[in-house]
């Protein structure tokens, strides 16, 4: 089996700037090149984007010559099925996922067997689009993440009431599935399809090396956070004790208070809010400078995790964490 496009870059643990949704040429409604996509990825400084054409594999062997060491190329393909899209993350060279189904067919699971097998990820897409097709009937928790952040058609700033509906849908589901053992990661992607797209949203991650493997792993274990522009940046962490646990990660609080710890730069006049099982738990409004350390204290005993939302001014979404999770 042929593997995904390899990046040459020096592995090293850290935060990698992605795009998980992007289209070429290839896809209906779209105009660039793989050459032109992969140059406005370097020069907005992601790591990693994932192509993700409509239905085929059949541009795969054409981003070969546009990768690089600086750059990783994780093939994939969105799979427009009547009742909702996904995205297959992490498929092997020219593997093609059947679309041609809906809700009522019953076969989502078949379909997404083959993805998981191969080693990639199946994420729900941009569940509440206005349009044929775009609004998902599938349930969350048949995949493994959820892009709660869709940037397609937006103009300066890529939030509108699509991603609202989206990020609150995933939100309140959220506090079972951490109960149960198993909740799914958020995303954010362009959805790419005409230059100037790219990037907005984005996601960033933290994987053990810039690979294919390596940044998957990172989206499945749910240690990221989304990005408005790479003019935004954030550390968040929860500290209990001599103990803390990062974005995605646990931390056991034994009866002692727990910190949540946010750093925050590039969002001025913006408002951070802390979110629990409970909702929205504490809020804190940013400088104009835009750069601040937020913290909040609570009892462990009070929920199962903490995760971070941060606002413009304007009310749009600059960052969203995953959650970082807490056991009493």
């Amino acid at each position: 089996m042929t593997m995904p496009v390899p990046s040459t870059r020096v592995a090293s643990r850290g935060w990698y700037r992605g795009d998980c949704h992007v289209h070429s040429a290839q896809s209906h409604a779209a105009d660039q090149t793989p050459a032109q996509l992969t140059a406005e990825a370097r020069a907005l400084g992601l790591d990693f984007i994932t192509v993700t054409e409509h239905n085929t594999a059949a541009a795969h062997g054409r981003w070969a010559a546009a990768a690089g060491n600086d750059l990783l190329v994780i093939l994939g393909q969105e799979v427009t099925t009547r009742t909702g899209h996904w995205v297959a993350l992490g498929l092997a060279r020219g593997q093609e996922v059947e679309w041609r189904y809906g809700v009522r067919d019953d076969v989502l699971d078949r379909h997404l067997a083959p993805v998981r097998e191969a080693g990639g990820l199946c994420v729900a897409a941009h569940p509440h689009a206005p349009y044929p097709t775009g609004v998902l009937m599938y349930p969350f928790d048949a995949f493994d993440l959820v892009e709660v952040w869709n940037g397609l058609w937006r103009s300066d700033r890529p939030w509108n009431a699509d991603n609202e509906a989206a990020l609150a849908e995933w939100g309140r589901g959220l506090a079972a599935g951490v109960h149960r053992g198993r909740w799914q990661p958020a995303i954010g992607s362009s959805d790419a399809h005409l230059a100037g797209q790219l990037g907005r949203p984005h996601t960033v991650v933290l994987a053990d090396e810039l690979s294919t493997v390596a940044v998957l792993a990172g989206l499945r274990a749910g240690r990221s956070w989304l990005a408005d522009s790479a003019a935004v940046e954030l550390s968040f962490e929860v500290v209990a004790g001599d103990r803390s646990a990062g974005i995605g990660d646990r931390v056991h609080a034994l009866g002692e208070p727990v910190v949540a710890r946010l750093d925050v730069l590039g969002v001025p006049s913006g408002l951070v809010g802390f979110h629990t099982e409970q909702g929205v738990a504490h809020q804190q409004p940013l400088p104009a400078h835009g750069s601040e350390t937020v913290e909040w204290r609570f009892s462990g005993a009070d929920t199962g995790f903490v995760r971070v939302q941060v606002r413009y001014s304007d009310g749009s979404m600059a960052a969203i964490t995953n959650p970082a999770l807490v056991s009493p």
